[in-house]
């Protein structure tokens, strides 16, 4: 399972890291797109998803979990659908609003900030995370801050994340995407931010849900 995560994580996540002399208009070579960031229809069978995002590997592990977890506010009546514009997330530091797109592959990183199928949605109490094109949606992204804010809206609410953590890992590093005790937000990118062709490095930043609307 562990060396499977890994390789998803490294295929998937070049999906968003592409670079090119025009920084709205690229064109994507087919290994930069055929696998995309954390899509589902990289995995093979649900059963392959960490019970930590809600998809237990047995019938037992969601029973397990069933009865251990402790009761939390539903936010949302059902999942998105892939493709679909969940809402917007605006950074105040860089004066943008940008849209939510459920889903991370090609087309859906071309129309705005990709959510990773099976993590939490904004507000939940649990690990919410995004994806977006380095030369496109998050130009500038690497002159946040420690508490620079990024402001979620969409149909539950609006959802305040103070950023708390940034930091730079290697594009196999599984430490990532994790389950959380509490709401976060995860936004990543592809790094070095100048880098031409697919970027060895991942930009992470971890912000908490510091006020709810």
């Amino acid at each position: 399972m562990a060396m499977l995560f890994k390789g998803l994580l490294v295929l998937g996540v070049a999906g968003a890291c592409w670079a090119g002399a025009n920084i709205y208009e690229q064109s994507v070579s087919s290994s930069d797109v055929s696998a995309s960031f954390f899509t589902r229809a990289s995995i093979d069978s649900v059963d392959q998803w960490s019970p930590g995002y809600g998809v237990a590997s047995a019938a037992s592990d969601v029973a397990s979990v069933a009865a251990t977890a402790s009761p939390k506010a539903v936010l949302y009546s059902e999942y998105p659908s892939a493709g679909e514009i969940i809402g917007s997330l605006s950074i105040p530091a860089m004066n943008r609003i940008l849209p939510i797109i459920e889903g991370t592959d090609a087309d859906d990183l071309k129309r705005g900030v990709g959510h990773f199928a099976q993590t939490a949605l904004p507000g939940e109490e649990d690990n919410c995370v995004l994806s977006g094109h380095r030369d496109t949606v998050f130009v500038g992204l690497g002159s946040l801050q420690i508490g620079d804010q990024f402001i979620v809206k969409t149909s539950a609410g609006t959802f305040t994340y103070e950023i708390k953590r940034i930091w730079i890992v290697h594009q196999d590093d599984t430490t990532v995407i994790v389950p959380a005790d509490h709401a976060v937000l995860t936004v990543t990118t592809c790094y070095p931010f100048d880098f031409i062709g697919s970027a060895p490095d991942r930009y992470i930043l971890s912000a908490d849900l510091t006020s709810s609307q």
